[in-house]
This record gives structure tokens, C-alpha cells and sequence, in this order.
């Protein structure tokens, strides 16, 4: 079911990590910033609700959708105090897992369905992206990085915080793969001459904003 789960995800242009067991997810979970966690509540020496109740103890607040076997209201309800956001009974549709997972992640950040910075437009439900009236064309891995950068637009992220969204826990941190990537999607949004929409901060990473909003401002 992890394998199952994680290489649909994948396909969906999702980063994914997979823990074994409960102890191990309990770290990761603690270790790193997860957009959502998918939760299953029958682990090895963590059991799931158990890891859900220490996650919220320790403050965590990432997304949890649970999903079990166990089907009955009591169950239910015993995983939604637990902490988790969501909870999904097997044998589940992937695409039900995913609508989840994506209505999640526009409760958490208050995002609209599409997401617009300007003239540029994201559609995460059919995962097309348009600049104005022309439609761009993105691999698996660019369209997360400017979802990613769409859903901050107007904040300044790191390149680590990219690398931990937009890949998995082997990436390799010394490498310049998450400048490379941000090459690709500028030659792919901007028009020729004209102002990026994927600006570097020196020092600091990258913010994604509608340039021709500041420069209405300045």
C-alpha cells in the first residue's frame, strides 16, 4: 500500500518520503516540514494514532490524512482527536486520496483552487499551468517547484526549503540542481525582455511575485 500510494504521488509531481514503521515516520515527521502526511494507523512500534497524538503534542501542525481499515464511526472519531485533519477508509479510489490531499493543502494555506500571481495561473486539479493565454508546458518536477513557489508567492524561500518540498530526503544539498530547475521555469514563463517573475535574493533564495505589480509600485 506505501509503494502504491507513494508512486502515485510521485506521478502526481509530489516529493515522498516512506518510513517503515512508526518510529521512523515519528522522526521524519519531527525532522522535516511536510506539506501533508498520509497516515496509517496499523505501524510497528508506533502505532498511528499514537504518533498523530505526539506530532500535535509537539506543536506539529502539518496536514494528517489517515487511512484504515478500520471503518467503523468509533474508529473514526478516535482518529480525528488524535490530531489527524482527515480520515480515509480502505479500499479507497487514488483519486479520492489525492482530491483529499489537495483540499488539505487548500486548507491549510487558505489558497484558492487555482492558483494566480498575476497574469500566470496554476490549476493543481489538472496540473496545467498558463501565462495569459498561453498554455506551458511543465515537467513533473517544475510543476512542483512553481507550485510550490506559487503557494509562498511573495515570500522569500530558500533554496533547502525548496530542496525539502520539491524532492525527497536524498537530495543531495551541495548540488545546484534547485538553480538549474528555476532556469527552466523562467525561460518557460518570461517573455522575451521582459521582467522575471522568479526573482533571486542574494543571499537569501528566491521569491516568486508579478513583476509588473511592483513595477506599478515603484
Amino acid at each position: 500500500m506505501a509503494a502504491f500510494i507513494s508512486r502515485a504521488l510521485t506521478e502526481e509531481a509530489c516529493a515522498v518520503d516512506v518510513a517503515p514503521d512508526g518510529r521512523a515516520g515519528l522522526e521524519l515527521a519531527r525532522a522535516y516540514d511536510y506539506d501533508a502526511i498520509v497516515l496509517d494507523l496499523m505501524l510497528p512500534y508506533v502505532d498511528g494514532l499514537s504518533l498523530c497524538k505526539q506530532l500535535r503534542a509537539a506543536g506539529k501542525k502539518t496536514p494528517v490524512l489517515v487511512v484504515s481499515a478500520r471503518d467503523m464511526v468509533a474508529d473514526r472519531v478516535c482518529g480525528l482527536d488524535a490530531g489527524a485533519d482527515d480520515y480515509l477508509t480502505k479500499p479507497f479510489a487514488i483519486e479520492e486520496l489525492l482530491a483529499r490531499l489537495r483540499a488539505l493543502g487548500r486548507r491549510q494555506d487558505g489558497a484558492p483552487a487555482v492558483l494566480r500571481v498575476g497574469d500566470l495561473q496554476l490549476d493543481p486539479a489538472t496540473r496545467t499551468a498558463r501565462r495569459a493565454a498561453r498554455a506551458i508546458a511543465l515537467t513533473s518536477r517544475e510543476y512542483a517547484l512553481l507550485e510550490y513557489l506559487m503557494r509562498r508567492s511573495g515570500t522569500i524561500v530558500t533554496r533547502t526549503m525548496i530542496a525539502e518540498h520539491v524532492w525527497d530526503c536524498t537530495f543531495d544539498y551541495g548540488s545546484n540542481v534547485v538553480d538549474v530547475y528555476v532556469k527552466h521555469l523562467r525561460d518557460k514563463i518570461d517573455q522575451p525582455g521582459t521582467p522575471t517573475f522568479i526573482q533571486a535574493v542574494r543571499g537569501a533564495g528566491y521569491v516568486l511575485r508579478d513583476p509588473h505589480a511592483a513595477d506599478a509600485e515603484s
